[in-house]
């Protein structure tokens, strides 16, 4: 068989078989059979992220964002325990600051009082230079909602009074304060120091109710 020599030009050669002739003509128009086409410009790139990336990176962003504002108002508690235990302990170390400024006053009167008496031997003069440092004193006290309890005279109370004993009494009624020992006091509401007292058992001329080893509250 002899071989079919493709001519210098490119054309096909008239002598050659037809269906040689027609596999050189469609070699020789240049076309290229179809390919599909990237669907990229380059070739190079990626697909974009997905929309569940996006989110968990927001949602790891917040959680750290929250943790901060956790950590700050942590501290920020902190700082202010520590700040509200150092303003109590001083306002305990503090608390009679204002009642010892009133009371030094008195404290000086006292010692005049007391330097007076020395140099004077008029007891009157050292009487009325006691009894204003006693009326300041109580004045400094009522100040400070310090009061003395009214005792004298009053139904025996056992919040307010201790009873010591008893006696008869033209002036108070059975069962009523005939006598105070010592005075007691409170602040605001609270007893301090009840008084001491003597409950009166009635007139001297009245049959008495109770003996005097019994008190009030007491089985006779």
């Amino acid at each position: 068989m002899s071989e079919t020599t493709p001519s210098p030009t490119g054309e096909p050669d008239p002598d050659a078989p037809d269906d040689e002739r027609t596999v050189a003509g469609d070699a020789s128009d240049g076309e290229v059979p179809n390919e599909p086409i990237s669907a990229t410009a380059d070739g190079d790139s990626e697909p974009p992220p997905s929309d569940s990336t996006d989110a968990a990176d927001v949602s790891a962003g917040q959680l750290q964002d929250a943790n901060e504002r956790v950590l700050r108002a942590q501290a920020e508690l902190e700082n202010f325990r520590k700040r509200l235990r150092r303003e109590m302990e001083e306002q305990r170390r503090f608390a009679a600051f204002p009642l010892l400024s009133d009371l030094l006053p008195v404290v000086d009167n006292l010692d005049r009082a007391v330097q007076s008496a020395k140099e004077s031997l008029d007891p009157d003069s050292l009487l009325a230079g006691v009894e204003m440092v006693a009326a300041q004193l109580i004045a400094a006290l009522e100040k400070h909602a310090c009061q003395k309890i009214t005792a004298a005279g009053e139904p025996f109370d056992p919040n307010l009074h201790e009873a010591i004993g008893q006696q008869p009494s033209e002036d108070s009624p059975e069962g009523c304060v005939a006598h105070v020992a010592l005075n007691g006091y409170c602040l605001h509401d609270r007893v301090i120091r009840p008084s001491q007292v003597l409950v009166s058992t009635g007139t001297p001329d009245s049959p008495v109710g109770r003996s005097d080893d019994s008190l009030p509250g007491q089985e006779p």
